[in-house]
């Protein structure tokens, strides 16, 4: 006997509204990211304009993380997926420590944190876009993507 994993090949059709959105957010988000780098490396070329550069970014970049995470709490609400709620608080989480650390001078804190952001929502973007978000009538027909496992007999 063994059991198999039956997901109706219309669960990977379309992501709606709400897959679109965060896959918007997650890859405006992580655009932004991946800028505040190079404002820093900017900074440290001399160019003392760098730094309001790179203060400026990461304001964009926190406020970015905080629409992402609201437009992963509408995911959780529309699609039921946790996970993009989940990861997204836990990105602007870091962010914060992130943010705070910067504020103080704390580079052995900022350096790493920003290695793991950006780390992060280059796996997430990576995420959202090679697998689709079901949206909630498709997994409602498919009787919530997650769910029935069947049993079959092979003889």
């Amino acid at each position: 006997m063994t059991t198999t994993y039956e997901r109706p090949s219309t669960s990977l059709r379309r992501s709606g509204l709400t897959g679109l959105l965060f896959r918007a957010a997650v890859t405006v988000h992580t655009v932004a990211a991946f800028g505040q780098p190079v404002f820093a490396g900017v900074y440290l070329t001399g160019e003392i304009g760098g730094l309001d550069w790179h203060a400026r970014g990461a304001d964009v970049v926190f406020s970015l993380g905080l629409l992402q995470a609201a437009v992963g709490a509408a995911a959780w609400a529309r699609m039921r997926r946790w996970w993009p709620l989940a990861v997204s608080v836990l990105i602007v989480a870091t962010e914060t420590g992130q943010y705070m650390a910067g504020l103080s001078g704390l580079l052995w804190v900022h350096l790493p944190l920003g290695v793991m952001i950006i780390a992060a929502l280059a796996v997430l973007s990576a995420a959202v876009w090679v697998r689709p978000l079901p949206n909630r009538a498709v997994a409602r027909r498919a009787g919530d993507v997650g769910g029935p496992r069947r049993e079959e007999t092979h003889v």
